[in-house]
């Protein structure tokens, strides 16, 4: 047992943020409201940027244009008010029951400004680590953000993690290229709008997080047998 308590050997279970635990919703319905577009215009914008691959940022109305970015991000904080316990999904709480129950180390990890991560706390989730890529000084998909998580976890066997996302650019490839586990959460607009690539066949797939729990119990039993079986 390390001196922080974690148990050398259990499997880290690496949960995004928005929507993997966060209904963005909300978010969305703000932005639309600060960039002074129609909800359903924006909602359309951004299906589109994401179908053709496009940085979001260029795609959102008047971001090129606005001289004053950090001033929009700051009305949007204000209108946002941070994240707020009806903004998890219901899935969440139940499946992260069953994922302390059944042993797993859980850590919440995603891109979200610094200020996220004691918001993400104040929703009071029974996890052990809780980082944001503000926190970590490196974004996905950049390598640096999963070498960071990893170092924050304490060196754990790369066999041992599994990165949960709703992102195929940002969650599912680089957690491969990691050379940790993958799940593709498909919900919210990139995890039902993105593909994969069609070498990506390592990649484990779930349409909510109460599939979760039973995935990882096959993927743990999987390795353990692989392991055994080595010379």
């Amino acid at each position: 047992m390390r001196p922080d308590g974690t148990v050398i050997g259990r499997w880290w279970v690496c949960l995004d943020v928005g929507e993997c635990l966060i209904d963005e919703s909300r978010a969305w319905s703000t932005w639309a409201q600060v960039l002074g577009v129609p909800p359903f215009t924006l909602a359309a914008i951004v299906g589109a940027a994401i179908v053709r691959g496009e940085p979001l940022a260029k795609a959102l109305p008047g971001a090129i244009d606005r001289d004053d970015w950090a001033g929009t991000r700051n009305a949007f904080e204000n209108a946002y008010g941070g994240l707020r316990a009806e903004d998890l999904y219901s899935d969440v709480l139940p499946t992260l029951a069953r994922l302390r129950a059944g042993g797993f180390n859980i850590a919440v990890i995603g891109n979200q400004p610094a200020i996220r991560r004691a918001q993400v706390l104040a929703l009071g989730m029974d996890v052990d680590v809780v980082a944001t890529s503000g926190t970590l000084g490196a974004a996905k998909p950049d390598p640096a953000f999963f070498a960071h998580a990893l170092d924050l976890l304490g060196a754990p066997s790369l066999n041992r993690v599994v990165y949960v996302g709703d992102r195929v650019d940002n969650d599912v490839i680089p957690s491969l290229a990691a050379g940790i586990h993958a799940v593709w959460l498909r919900r919210g607009p990139w995890g039902l709008l993105q593909q994969l690539p069609s070498d990506a066949t390592m990649v484990r797939q779930i349409q909510s997080l109460t599939e979760l729990p039973d995935l990882l119990a096959d993927l743990t039993a999987d390795v353990g047998q692989r392991a055994q079986r080595l010379p």
